[in-house]
């Protein structure tokens, strides 16, 4: 059981983690882009800590022409009840062939005595605007976030859709830029493995997995001693993407963040995807 003091320290790096990986619901082409962005992709997660369920994450994403919109919406219930996390997330911006281009994002999320929020907006070069509540400034011994720490970034959600560039084996060939309010980091992807998959009800999908490690990697807004002896294991992530190539995307199906305290771990539990035809998919464990 993960004491109180140990699930502090969790949770600000953890819940930084699984914003940008449970995000990822359409973020990269199965196969070069020649297939129109799906019209609607609906997810839901099981989100489990130590093998014990703590919560669930539900998630829609649409396109309309060379725009995206994005609401993600956690509920967290940990510690017989002793620590409750709500939150919703919003994105939104437009897709031409450089990428994801975030307009605006916001996350508000609220625990059993507090309730905060993050608001940016994005213009052509990166954040224009940073809001946050409540806004105290940072401890002294955090590194600073500069200026140009913020140039050609992404939010936790559209830097996921930036994995839309790699096509077949570089799916996990990438390294993702991501502001996600406070903190600046590095998501770097590499490959790890092929998985073969069971399925219960089948989808008429190739049953295989592409399983990327993901590491880590602060780059200010943090305070150094964090990552002297930390918790979770920053260079031992895993993303599980499996591929959809009738609708031209993959989909995370498994997302585990290691820590010397016990895992956390993020399952697709039911993803249906409306493609551009309006032809519908269905996953379900």
């Amino acid at each position: 059981m993960v004491t109180s003091k140990a699930g502090a320290r969790w949770r600000r790096p953890a819940f930084s983690l699984f914003a940008v990986a449970a995000a990822t619901v359409a973020v990269a082409p199965a196969s070069a882009r020649d297939l129109p962005w799906p019209s609607e992709v609906k997810a839901r997660y099981r989100l489990s800590f130590n093998s014990f369920n703590v919560g669930v994450y539900n998630f829609t994403l649409s396109y309309s022409g060379q725009t995206y919109s994005a609401v993600g919406k956690t509920k967290i219930t940990a510690l017989f009840g002793a620590f409750k996390w709500s939150g919703t997330f919003t994105s939104s911006g437009s897709i031409d062939n450089a990428g994801p281009r975030p307009a605006t994002y916001l996350m508000r999320y609220k625990t059993r005595s507090n309730v905060k929020s993050v608001k940016m907006s994005f213009d052509g070069t990166g954040v224009k605007s940073v809001a946050l509540i409540p806004d105290k400034p940072p401890d002294p011994d955090v590194i600073q976030v500069k200026p140009d720490n913020l140039e050609h970034v992404f939010d936790p959600v559209s830097a996921t859709m930036a994995i839309s560039d790699a096509t077949g084996p570089g799916v996990c060939d990438r390294t993702i830029p991501v502001f996600d309010g406070r903190a600046r980091f590095n998501l770097k992807m590499s490959f790890k493995k092929r998985e073969a998959i069971k399925e219960k009800h089948p989808s008429g999908q190739p049953r295989e997995l592409v399983v990327c490690r993901v590491k880590y990697v602060p780059i200010a807004g943090h305070k150094p001693k964090d990552f002297v002896r930390p918790w979770i294991k920053y260079d031992q992530i895993e993303i599980a993407l499996r591929a959809i190539p009738s609708a031209g995307i993959y989909v995370p199906y498994r997302i585990l963040i290691p820590s010397t305290i016990g895992p956390a771990a993020m399952t697709a539990e039911e993803i249906h995807i409306t493609a551009a035809n309006n032809s519908q998919i269905a996953l379900k464990q």
